[in-house]
């Protein structure tokens, strides 16, 4: 085109860079503004149109201060400043998460004179919604009804719908979407969709049939992500044969199922161990064009590990690395996880050091698989140094990985190694959970120390961490176990009293005891 004489308008290159930037997967942004430049140099002056293009590429590229440049040069071409340039700088401002910056420009905006278009309004709403302020969403919402030369539209209550059934608030999206439907707005499919999906996700499943029932009625097709959700809600449920008929069905409505959608499925018949319909999905997957991702060689390494398969797992993963798929901490996490439950400690060692490598950062899941390796294999000293190394790493640990280390120190019988794990958990900003404090009370009951085991029941009531049957039950058993039945029966009462009841084995000691000693089977009749 540059080389045309005479130089096309600059219309012509606008067209071809509008195309060029939809081609997302090749980072076009730096490309354009250097073409852009390109231009300058052979003379041929931006209008509107491709200051617009260029400041959609700044904000892209996170330069939002490159952006807000351009309308300098707006001035300077003598081009009126119009909604459209604003409306990219506002979009930029929000997708970089810089919201304040935003709501700063619509009011700088404003005060100018210039009148927020509807396309301004949704991009503020989208934005509020990204980081969940659903107060001033509808807020801004309550505005455009009231004051706006804009009243909201299907996308700004469909974007509100979905970030309240997201954060659970289903009760107030019901009640936006019945508002809605009275303002004369009919929903659309992506309403729907976002409805049931908040209602099934949170409980709500006889509500979400109703809601899909009213979509159906309203003779709305479902799209993609539609029967997407579908398979996925069929398959969690265990419906797995449901599941098929959907992906069935929408076949046959000409809805082409996506990566999202097979995977889905996928994850059901990995779910029901169904490893070999997992793979002939996998195979038809590709042959229907639509090519595996992360997420689905990641489902299928899940699914052969817990069907104790590791060694198909690993062939998955070698498949991943043929086909350009560079594993995450997921992929890694998983392996390693099914390498130690299979005792395969040196090989899961092996992996973990190609994970780091490959500089993929372990999270905590990946160390608690470790770990819990270690001390199964007797390990604890290495299992220690683990724990130093995962913290000088700058993964912090959480309460499951030091549940992990002060359990088999207690079974190991290091108690007080245990307890200075046990009292670490605070000075680390740590708060022991039920099961922690039930470990450390199992092992103060196993070495007769029912004193100190009496007193951590005192610190979780003072700590609002109560205890649960399992607590009580221990307690008890201790007690017996070195023959103090007063002690026994109070702390019976206590359980009794809280709604817990005595497990198998207390009963067996129980009734072992007072079977034993007439005395005190009279006493415990009377």
């Amino acid at each position: 085109m540059i080389n045309l004489r005479p130089l096309p308008s600059v219309m012509y290159f606008n067209q071809l860079f509008t195309a060029i930037v939809k081609l997302k997967r090749f980072n076009p942004h730096s490309t354009i503004i250097s073409l852009f430049r390109q231009l300058e140099l052979f003379g041929i002056k931006p209008n509107m149109h491709s200051i617009g293009i260029l400041a959609n590429c700044y904000c892209h590229l996170g330069r939002i201060d490159f952006g807000f440049s351009l309308l300098g040069k707006i001035i300077k071409l003598g081009h009126p400043l119009d909604s459209v340039i604003f409306n990219t700088l506002i979009n930029g401002n929000i997708h970089s998460d810089k919201l304040p910056q935003a709501a700063h420009l619509l009011n700088q905006i404003l005060k100018l004179g210039f009148q927020p278009n509807l396309i301004t309004y949704s991009t503020i709403v989208k934005g509020l919604c990204r980081i969940g302020d659903n107060v001033s969403a509808l807020t801004l919402l309550n505005k455009m009804q009231s004051r706006s030369h804009f009243k909201p539209d299907i996308v700004i209550y469909s974007t509100i719908i979905d970030s309240l059934c997201k954060d659970r608030l289903l009760q107030q999206a019901l009640d936006l979407f019945s508002s809605m439907k009275t303002q004369g707005i009919k929903p659309d499919v992506v309403t729907f969709t976002s409805l049931v999906r908040g209602l099934y996700n949170s409980g709500c499943g006889d509500e979400a049939k109703r809601v899909l029932t009213e979509m159906l009625d309203s003779n709305i097709a479902p799209n993609v992500q539609t029967y997407s959700m579908l398979v996925d809600m069929f398959c969690k449920d265990g419906c797995v044969d449901q599941a098929q008929s959907i992906l069935k069905h929408m076949i046959e409505k000409g809805v082409t199922p996506d990566i999202i959608t097979y995977t889905a499925l996928l994850d059901g018949y990995c779910l029901r161990g169904q490893m070999e319909d997992a793979e002939n999905l996998l195979d038809l997957i590709t042959k229907n064009g639509c090519e595996p991702d992360l997420f689905s060689y990641n489902t299928m390494i899940n699914g052969y590990c817990k069907a104790k398969n590791i060694d198909k797992a690993l062939n998955i993963f070698q498949e991943m690395f043929r086909k350009d798929i560079t594993p995450n901490v997921v992929t890694y996490s998983t392996l390693i996880d099914g390498l130690c439950k299979a005792n395969r400690i040196l090989n899961a060692r092996k992996l973990f050091k190609e994970m780091l490598a490959a500089g993929v950062t372990p999270n905590v899941v990946t160390y608690a698989s470790l770990l819990d390796s270690l001390c199964k294999s007797a390990q604890l000293d290495e299992a220690v140094k683990l724990l130093e190394e995962m913290e000088d790493n700058g993964v912090k640990p959480n309460v499951v990985i030091y549940n992990i280390l002060i359990d088999n120190l207690c079974e190991a019988g290091q108690l007080e190694d245990a307890a200075k794990f046990f009292s670490d958990l605070v000075t680390k900003g740590l708060q022991p959970n039920v099961k922690t404090y039930n470990i450390m009370v199992k092992a103060f009951c196993k070495k007769g120390l029912m004193s100190e085991a009496v007193q951590l029941l005192t610190n979780m009531e003072e700590k609002s961490c109560f205890p649960d049957g399992i607590t009580y039950n221990t307690v008890i058993k201790g007690f017996i176990q070195h023959n103090d039945f007063p002690n026994a029966l109070h702390y019976r009462d206590i359980m009794v009293s809280n709604g817990f009841e005595a497990d198998a084995d207390t009963f067996s000691l129980f009734t072992g005891l007072l079977f034993r000693d007439k005395e005190l089977l009279r006493k415990f009749i009377n």
